[in-house]
């Protein structure tokens, strides 16, 4: 038996209603923008409380709007039905290998979190308990999930990848496409009972499934109840990681006594002339400060892969030990990768924020062993390209 399975009642975007996810904005403003200039957006379902027409409200207090939103885009055609689904994913782009995933639905009970937990979905990395709050309280209003969890297939990824290759190629003109921020095409084709959806499922649900995106969602299943979530099943061959990097809105001491305490705990610390880039290669983090760059090699430890990877020392030595931040402190803002160093930097020299921490990508190698151990990445740690759109296919759920 697969742990992946058709979506029992589906919700088939017409077009026009894909969405960047909840969870990939650094500003606010961003939300409200995009939504105002495309209210079909599901992001105005997602982040109701970010639509133009609710600005004010809290979140919970906005529910109601996402629900009538949801109402309304399956009243007007903007969605059509399908029942015992799954649904081919391609995402291309002129100057890139297509990736490739299934839209379907996974069993929560799989999810796993330490060593001694079993189940073939494994959730890697801390999470902000109020955002799974907000999904949770979302799924209940809206009874239906329109953002997929993206979930790596580690045991037989290269057969899923060949499989959703030849489905896609063989599938005819797709059920709908949609272009994201990036220029990507996304396209979709839906596909109903029989061997193929079989082959497909069993390839899916073949070995470890790692979260590479939707550690939050993932766990509002569980919190909610739910028996299944929604994912998108991948393929190592159709991701890469980008940085993930940090703001710090206000420093708790100065930049040069924030220097001093990097110093004392062992880092060295070098002036940057030039722009402020994320470094090329691990081991080293670029911070910049008011007026000037640095590169700072902080210092490994004897322990484990994980308390090594610069995320787990940036979050321990300069945001805890020199900054005394907590990393769910509102004063810092996690920045995928969608936003250039010179964004992150020009927001220090604007004056918006007082320190930016870029720090290089997570090799996948380590975020697969880091995982298959069952250990948790540090939070907001890998930025996975590209991700699934949210708002193509939403799962009703049972009531």
């Amino acid at each position: 038996m697969t742990v992946v399975h058709p979506i029992t009642r589906a919700w088939v975007t017409t077009g026009g209603t894909g969405a960047q996810n909840y969870d990939e904005f650094a500003d606010d403003a961003e939300i409200t923008a995009i939504i105002e200039s495309n209210p079909h957006s599901a992001l105005g379902i997602e982040m109701p409380h970010r639509a133009p027409q609710s600005l004010g409200k809290s979140f919970l207090d906005a529910l109601p709007d996402a629900v009538a939103r949801l109402a309304e885009a399956k009243a007007d055609g903007s969605y059509t039905p399908a029942e015992q689904v799954v649904v081919l994913y391609r995402i291309s782009a002129p100057a890139e290998e297509p990736a490739y995933g299934l839209f379907a639905m996974v069993d929560t009970d799989q999810i796993s979190t330490r060593a001694d937990e079993p189940g073939l979905v494994i959730r890697n990395e801390d999470v902000f308990i109020a955002k799974v709050r907000e999904r949770v309280a979302l799924a209940d209003a809206l009874g239906h999930l329109l953002s997929p969890v993206l979930l790596l297939q580690t045991g037989r990824g290269d057969e899923l990848h060949a499989a959703l290759a030849a489905a896609t190629d063989t599938a005819g003109a797709p059920a709908a496409t949609d272009t994201d921020q990036a220029g990507r095409t996304h396209a979709i084709w839906l596909l109903g009972p029989g061997p193929e959806q079989a082959t497909l499922t069993a390839l899916a649900g073949g070995g470890d499934l790692v979260v590479a995106d939707g550690n939050h969602r993932s766990l509002a299943a569980q919190t909610g109840g739910l028996p299944r979530f929604l994912a998108v099943v991948t393929t190592p061959a159709s991701v890469a990681i980008q940085p993930y990097n940090r703001l710090v809105s206000e420093l708790t001491t100065t930049p040069a006594e924030l220097l001093d305490r990097l110093r004392a705990a062992g880092a060295e610390v070098e002036p940057i002339d030039g722009p402020v880039e994320v470094p090329a290669a691990g081991g080293t983090v670029h911070l910049r400060l008011d007026g000037q760059g640095y590169a700072v090699r902080l210092p490994a430890t004897a322990s484990a892969r994980l308390e090594n990877l610069d995320h787990a020392l940036v979050e321990r030595l300069v945001l805890r030990d020199a900054l005394g931040l907590d990393p769910g402190d509102k004063r810092i803002t996690y920045v995928g990768g969608d936003y250039p160093a010179s964004w992150l930097t020009g927001e220090v020299d604007a004056g918006r924020a007082e320190l930016a921490i870029l720090i290089a990508p997570v090799t996948v190698a380590d975020f697969v062993a880091v995982n298959l151990a069952r250990e948790k990445m540090p939070r907001k740690s890998t930025w996975f390209t590209p991700k699934a759109r949210g708002g193509l296919v939403v799962a009703e759920l049972p009531r």
